[in-house]
């Protein structure tokens, strides 16, 4: 969280950012931080200034409980989320256009710097420069700040012109900083604790499962993937009955403890869940006696087992068994490379490479998955790298087609992400071998 002097080092920041760059580009050029009136009184013959003329609360993250700071004994504090608006001023020798020139130096700056992250904010507070800002902590802010251009119309242009009195005008662009979260003094109350789930003793859920995690068998840095074993914990998980649901499927697992569920993901049919995230739930049918009657007769529903005696499709018109349900958890299922092959290849010696690539995984991909090959060349001098979204398929497959275009030969490593989740490489684990603990597959060659 970030002190009253959260602002300032924003601006003092995106000022010594711009000047180790517009110096370079136009020789002499100046950032200063004044008002747009007083332009051309004192300040340099050419240079970008840089003018906060609006601060707009931030509706997301405003007056929302700020994170702890990770010092013992801090109390949370209540908070402001700020967006900040700036105004870009570039002026100097037309005829040379010169402002345009320092247009495009701060569009490039901007471009290669769109986060102003810790580094760049406490290198602006070790300059001596700014030794007003020395106990500005926003380096410590959790939230991201990003550097963002507004596309502002003549219209709007006009307006916030029409602001700076009886200023004329100059070539300008203007920019988003968000979000800058400042802390209040005042400590925040915070209340005890809530102990357990058992609203008042009232309900007659008292032990209703509480999902806390879920991590594959092989430990939590491991991937999850169509063979893994999954690991859910939590607190009241053993039932006689409990089931695990994902997506459309209820699955009946392997075994069952209070404190912890294990399913294995081999026993889900292959075509009927994806590579991407997923949620789970644990479910308790609930007991005869406690559930309501279903008809006149007191009648309740039974439970229906599925197939094999572990899966059970889920449906509203034949499954009416009433059951509690937990929290859900997410986990990513990650899908894994099984073979790749290039076809079609066009282009001779040292020019640029277009062919066609058909990647194997060992999941099924609906035609509304996204999919994207990424590729790095498998080299330690200036390695290229690529990405290329897969071509449309009409039906669920696990063949995915790549039209690659201007590639550069030679050997690449490959991922794939089918909605976010990446395919792993494989690592070299012989100590004895050249290549101990590099990437080293699954490749394709682009020859």
């Amino acid at each position: 969280m970030s002190n009253y002097l959260a602002i300032a080092t924003v601006t003092a920041t995106l000022q010594r950012t711009l000047q180790a760059a517009v110096q370079l580009d136009v020789d002499g050029a100046r950032v200063t931080t004044v008002r747009p009136s007083t332009l051309g009184n004192g300040t340099p013959e050419h240079g970008v200034n840089v003018f906060l003329y609006q601060v707009v609360t931030n509706p997301a993250l405003n007056n929302m409980d700020s994170t702890r700071l990770r010092m013992k004994g801090t109390q949370a504090q209540r908070q402001s989320a700020l967006d900040l608006y700036y105004m870009m001023s570039f002026y100097g020798n037309d005829a040379e256009l010169e402002p345009q020139r320092l247009l495009g130096s701060v569009i490039r700056t901007f471009s290669d710097f769109p986060i102003l992250d810790s580094s760049l904010i406490r290198e602006t507070l070790a300059d001596s420069t700014f030794g007003f800002l020395s106990e500005s902590n926003l380096e410590y802010q959790i939230q991201q700040i990003n550097v963002m251009p507004l596309d502002l119309n003549l219209e709007d242009l006009s307006k916030v012109w029409s602001v700076f009195f009886q200023t004329p005008y100059v070539l300008s662009m203007a920019y988003k900083v968000l979000v800058v979260t400042i802390e209040g003094d005042k400590p925040n109350q915070r209340s005890l604790p809530v102990r357990g789930r058992n609203f008042g003793r009232l309900g007659p859920f008292l032990t209703q499962p509480t999902l806390e995690r879920v991590i594959p068998e092989g430990g939590p840095f491991q991937p999850i993937l169509l063979d893994s074993t999954l690991i859910i914990r939590g607190k009241h998980l053993a039932h006689e009955g409990a089931r695990v649901r994902f997506a459309d499927l209820e699955v009946i697992p392997s075994e069952v403890s209070d404190l912890e569920i294990k399913v294995p993901l081999s026993d889900l049919p292959r075509d009927r869940i994806r590579a991407g995230v997923h949620t789970l739930q644990v479910l308790h049918p609930i007991a005869q006696s406690a559930q309501p009657p279903r008809n006149g007769n007191g009648a309740t529903p039974g439970r229906r087992s599925g197939n094999n005696g572990r899966i059970a499709q889920l449906s509203r018109e034949r499954d009416t068994v009433p059951m509690v349900q937990s929290n859900a958890l997410p986990f990513v299922l990650r899908p894994r490379v099984v073979e790749v092959e290039v076809e079609e290849i066009e282009g001779r010696g040292n020019e640029p490479r277009n062919a066609r690539v058909g990647v194997t995984v060992n999941v099924t991909v609906a035609p509304a998955q996204q999919v994207v090959l990424s590729m790095n060349e498998w080299s330690v001098e200036n390695p290229k790298s690529y990405q290329f979204e897969s071509l449309v398929h009409r039906e669920d497959t696990s063949r995915l087609l790549f039209s690659l275009y201007d590639v550069k030969p030679g050997e690449y490593l490959i991922r794939i992400y089918i909605d976010g989740a990446e395919s792993q490489l494989a690592i070299d684990d012989d100590p004895e071998s050249p290549t101990f603990n590099w990437y080293v597959g699954p490749k394709v060659a682009i020859a």
